[in-house]
């Protein structure tokens, strides 16, 4: 019971969040199934993420810059924007902005609550603990995803002179975001806090911005602000 319990409470905070990013979708919702999907191949990527940066570890060692921008935040975005770019970038029902949000926070989110998952499976763990990381672990690879989906959409729907500047964006945006996370947390042993909430503001003020943004450029509210004035 206590298990189920732990469990429980790992799983909750990103199938939280990705159920309030997909409800924020204002004027064309994704399908279900399409952002499951994405939930679940976020999950799958954990175990070949692991072994990689394992094996870079052994290889090149654990210097804190390396390793936050590169071994951690490299590899797992590189390897989220990869699976986007060749699943969803073309698909169909990639038909507005706020879409790549949904997507790229399913991935995140998929992968972030597997690795949740593990970590209170394998590791010592207390309730302060588990909603500690639901505030920054989990709710970080959210807010990268929101990043890395929102330049996504600026690439889909943007003239080809710009969409490889947005495509670009889209990586080097959330990496840059979360190697910073990760090296703060590496390098500031003792007061890691006072540096790491301010982060945490400043990524959802961004975070929602976007968000806010990229719902007020689907072409779907053209459609549904016409319809609503012919009747």
């Amino acid at each position: 019971m206590l298990l189920f319990s732990v469990l429980a409470a790992a799983i909750a905070p990103g199938l939280s969040l990705l159920t309030y990013l997909y409800l924020k979708d204002r004027y064309d919702a994704e399908p279900i199934h399409m952002v499951a999907r994405m939930f679940l191949v976020g999950m799958l990527l954990v175990l070949p993420i692991m072994v990689i940066q394992r094996g870079l570890l052994l290889w090149l060692g654990d210097n804190p810059l390396f390793f936050s921008f590169a071994v951690s935040a490299g590899v797992e975005e590189l390897f989220k924007w990869f699976v986007l770019y060749h699943i969803i970038y073309n698909h169909t029902e990639f038909d507005e902005p706020y879409d790549g949000i949904v997507y790229a926070a399913s991935i995140s989110l998929g992968f972030a609550t597997l690795e949740n998952v593990l970590f209170v499976i394998f590791q010592p763990v207390t309730f302060g603990s588990i909603v500690m990381r639901a505030l920054l672990p989990v709710s970080g690879h959210a807010l990268f995803g929101i990043a890395m989906g929102y330049y996504l959409g600026k690439a889909k729907f943007a003239p080809v002179s710009r969409s490889r500047i947005y495509l670009l964006m889209s990586l080097a945006v959330p990496l840059s975001w979360h190697g910073l996370y990760d090296y703060i947390m590496m390098v500031v042993k003792t007061y890691w806090i006072v540096l790491i909430a301010p982060l945490m503001a400043v990524l959802w003020m961004v975070g929602l911005a976007k968000m806010k943004k990229a719902n007020a450029n689907s072409p779907f509210r053209l459609l549904i602000r016409e319809e609503e004035i012919k009747q």
